[in-house]
């Protein structure tokens, strides 16, 4: 049986947390800032977690991480 491998590109982007849990960063904080509220930029700066309906299909593609 060969290797799996990973999905470089979604290695990029997530992280998994001690308790096993994928961590990823918030959209829309990249540009067209000038238009967001300084609330709205704080939120979107902080990172979150996957949903747990998407996590089986995320860690599918990070086998190694």
């Amino acid at each position: 049986m060969p290797k799996q491998k990973t999905h470089r590109g979604l290695a990029k982007r997530v992280k998994v947390t001690g308790s096993g849990k994928i961590k990823r960063s918030k959209a829309f904080h990249s540009h067209l800032l000038s238009s967001k509220t300084p609330k709205m930029k704080r939120r979107l700066s902080r990172s979150d977690t996957v949903h747990p309906a998407d996590a089986k299909r995320i860690k599918k593609l990070i086998p190694y991480l």
